[in-house]
């Protein structure tokens, strides 16, 4: 029999598994929280391409959820028209067009392709 310490969620379970020759059985055991060690701090994040200081735009872009960048369909100081595709993001395997929210020109472009992003973290700037 082995024994494993299992956190999901953020809670903590002592699980018991016994080995068997082959035998594929699986029986429920009752396992009970205990409490869990102090969490290991969060490694540190590399910063992200970060626009010059003072240029970024005032109408901001966000990621309407996390994903990845696959593709970036302008550059700044493009003009660009409400419902143009500015970025190409990626989610649960889909590819989700970002479009400008309104017209404008691109002030900055705060990611790269192939750089993760989190929901509502700024994209693109627009004036």
């Amino acid at each position: 029999m082995k024994n494993y310490t299992i956190t999901v969620n953020g809670n903590v379970y002592n699980v018991s598994v016994e080995e068997g020759a082959g035998a594929v059985a699986a029986a429920p055991v009752a396992a009970a929280p205990v409490a869990a060690p102090a969490a290991a701090p969060a490694p540190a994040v590399a910063p992200k391409a970060a626009a010059p200081a003072g240029a970024a735009g005032a109408i901001k872009v966000n990621a309407p959820m996390p994903g990845k960048i696959l593709g970036i369909k302008t550059q700044v100081g493009a003009a660009v028209k409400k419902g143009d595709v500015i970025i190409i993001l990626e989610a649960m395997k889909m590819e989700n067009e970002i479009v400008a929210p309104q017209d404008g020109t691109v002030a900055s472009i705060a990611v790269s392709v192939g750089a993760s992003v989190e929901s509502g973290e700024v994209m693109v700037t627009l004036n």
